[in-house]
């Protein structure tokens, strides 16, 4: 294993050099064979460039050529599909050793193998060929990750915690970004950092893109620690939701940059105010106005499945262009369109179409984020673009993490008076601990005029910086750091259907307990949205088959005749028992139509699975109606409970059979006073086996 060589031209003198780590700590052939493979697929564009640059010295006759190169034609799409097979190659290589993983974070892995693939083309081209455009990464990578977490976030999970969202990603975002760029101005003019040109305002703004948390490396790195799912939401939640104040505050300070700090008036300072709540609440409405879009939609394509996946993509994607045509929170409007649609999306769609919707949103936000982490290495290696300053790397590095743990501190010393549930200190030292900064700074700092800012080159070496310690250290070691302090974890299973009933059971009780008390709190105005949503949204965006079947329409229709048939047949007979044996299986009471509700309920959603994997797939007929299939499952169905009630009729006429020829053997040479007692048992036999063929046939 140890004689192992490269055949490849371009591998072979680089295994001394930038990929010596990658090439002497795997023996195994098909690890060196993957970062063989890495390579070649990069030099590909690297060759074929130098090839079109070398002058066709030899001229060919006018004959016809068998094969032609086109690689001007053809090399757009090709380097994307290169790259795309790159990431596949990170992944698998990736996961070759279970121990590894297990410490590992596979971000910190794709940023190392980013580097290693950065220095290997800018050794064999000389320059660097391949940069994180952030235009590719606002456009294209960043919605695939913001979608794939909006529409299948947990939308019970984030408005519980959306104070504490709100608290920590506005006034949190703007604590750490104005004193992190006061502290660095301080020390500028203390002489810690370098005398580069950078004033006030400079540093302000590279406070304001340093201070925000990430999403991506939010996901990357918590996602891997299954850290519990409440400080998860609020850590991921605050991450999607100071976008708004990230990109107001950047916006601002640009504007004041290219005016110069001197034409800086009153009103501007209130317009940037009044322009953080047109952005969130802007995109929050856009993204909301999509999902409404959304889910009408999908309400008429039961005949059109096949195009289902299509509808969900496109406007979720709408979502996010429109934003930012608008200059809106693009990351608000996207999320809450995924947040507002699935409901009801969800419930309009096929199974089919649902498992299609989720298996391609992971797979293109898992490709996206690989691309983005091999891309900030790759980047890092570029030494044209960035300049060093010790003293500003590690001020802004001291100054993030301090003014980060305190304003948490702070911020959840207010936040425990009012939540029900108080967040700990160690839940305050994990909130501290990962506010992770990633590919969101380092975009914004590369999208800076280097004319009018002069230290933008120090900004992005100390932002390569920022984001390699955030994401390699502290997600290397947040996981023995929530071992050791023992912080809940989060656990894959499902409520059972007993916890989601009590918590249903609290929820209204808690309502209850608020209206008594004449307060209008979070369950109050919960109650009142579902009420709304009850009566107005569920009934525009749902089926009428899917809405009836949701709020059981039909069991509650068949209870009331029931209910009704059976008070008709109580006053007929003048009595409370009715023994007539065509509609005592009609009779409900309180009782029974709580067990008919439930079980409906439970034959409706457990018994469909088993039929929904017998049709097979074509790409231009889809499986019958919905109709048919219902109506032949209620046959079938039908049919079962017939079966059973008669075997236990007949069952029950046999018991009563035998303990009849029993009274008569034993009531034989009694007198004729005792026969009608024996009549008048057989007569409570017989209602007795009545009553129990009613409670079966109930059943």
């Amino acid at each position: 294993m140890k004689d192992f060589e490269c055949p490849c031209k371009y591998v072979r003198p680089l295994v001394g050099g930038q990929v010596k780590v990658l090439w002497s700590h795997h023996s195994d052939p098909c690890v060196r064979v993957c970062v063989c493979v890495c390579v070649c697929v990069l030099m590909i564009p690297v060759q074929c460039r130098e090839d079109e640059a070398e002058p066709q010295h030899h001229h060919h006759g006018g004959g016809y050529r068998v094969v032609q190169w086109e690689w001007s034609y053809v090399q757009t799409p090709y380097i994307i599909a290169i790259w795309l097979l790159v990431a596949s190659f990170a992944k698998i290589l990736f996961h070759f050793s279970q121990r590894f993983t297990t410490v590992v974070p596979e971000s910190c892995v794709l940023i190392l193998l980013g580097l290693a693939l950065g220095g290997i083309v800018l050794i064999a081209n000389k320059k660097q060929l391949y940069q994180l455009d952030p235009a590719l990464f606002f456009l294209f990578l960043l919605p695939t990750i913001v979608g794939d977490a909006g529409y299948f976030m947990p939308a019970r999970l984030f408005f519980d915690n959306l104070g504490a969202i709100l608290m920590y990603a506005v006034v949190g975002t703007l604590w750490n970004a104005f004193c992190t760029g006061f502290c660095l101005y301080a020390a500028k003019l203390l002489g810690v950092i370098g005398q580069q040109a950078a004033d006030l305002m400079d540093f302000l703004l590279f406070g304001a893109l340093i201070s925000a948390v990430d999403p991506v490396a939010v996901l990357a790195v918590f996602e891997e620690v299954h850290i519990n799912d409440t400080l998860f939401i609020i850590v991921f939640g605050e991450s999607l939701v100071n976008d708004a104040v990230t990109v107001v505050l950047y916006k601002v300070y640009i504007s004041f940059v290219e005016v110069g700090p001197g034409n800086v008036q009153t009103t501007d300072y209130f317009k940037g105010v009044a322009s953080f709540l047109i952005v969130s609440i802007g995109g929050t409405l856009v993204g909301l106005v999509f999902a409404v879009l959304l889910g009408f939609i999908t309400r008429f394509t039961k005949k059109v499945r096949i195009i289902e996946p299509l509808f969900i993509f496109l406007l979720v994607y709408l979502a996010y262009l429109t934003a930012e045509l608008f200059s809106l929170s693009a990351i608000l409007s996207m999320t809450f369109c995924g947040i507002g649609a699935n409901k009801y999306v969800e419930a309009n769609i096929s199974q089919k179409s649902r498992t299609t919707v989720k298996y391609t949103m992971k797979t293109l936000a898992s490709i996206a984020e690989t691309i983005i982490f091999i891309f900030l290495g790759i980047s890092a290696v570029d030494k044209s673009k960035w300049a060093w300053d010790t003293g500003l790397v590690s001020c802004t590095l001291v100054f993030i993490f301090i003014f980060r743990a305190v304003g948490v501190i702070g911020q959840t010393w207010v936040l425990n008076r009012f939540r029900l549930i108080p967040l700990d200190k160690i839940d305050q030292v994990v909130m501290s601990y990962g506010g992770l900064r990633g590919a969101v700074a380092f975009a914004l700092v590369v999208l800076l005029d280097g004319t009018q800012v002069k230290a933008k080159d120090y900004f992005v070496a100390t932002t390569i910086v920022v984001v390699f310690f955030t994401v390699m250290f502290q997600g290397l070691t947040i996981k023995p750091l929530v071992k050791w302090l023992k912080v809940p974890r989060s656990t894959s299973r499902k409520p059972t259907i007993n916890e989601e009933i009590h918590e249903r059971a609290f929820d209204h009780i808690l309502t209850a307990v608020e209206d008594v008390a004449g307060l209008q709190g979070y369950h109050h105005w919960r109650d009142k949205w579902e009420q709304f949503d009850k009566n107005y949204l569920s009934k525009l965006l749902l089926r009428k088959s899917v809405y009836r079947k949701s709020e059981l329409w039909e069991a509650c229709t068949i209870a009331s005749k029931l209910a009704r048939r059976s008070l008709c047949c109580r006053r007929e007979n003048g009595s409370g028992v009715c023994l007539d044996l065509q509609v005592i299986d009609n009779i409900p009471g309180a009782k029974v139509e709580e067990d008919m509700e439930t079980h409906h309920f439970l034959t409706e959603n457990l018994y469909k699975p088993r039929r929904q994997y017998q049709w097979q797939y074509s790409r231009h007929f889809m499986p019958g109606g919905l109709t048919e299939r219902q109506d032949r499952q209620d046959r079938e169905v039908f049919q079962r409970n017939m079966k059973s009630r008669m075997e236990t009729f007949k069952s029950s006429r046999h018991k009563r059979h035998k303990k009849e020829r029993s009274l008569k053997k034993v009531n034989k040479h009694d007198s004729g006073t005792r026969t009608s007692n024996t009549h008048t048992l057989a007569n409570t036999l017989r209602a007795e086996e009545t009553l129990h063929l009613y409670n079966c046939c109930l059943l």
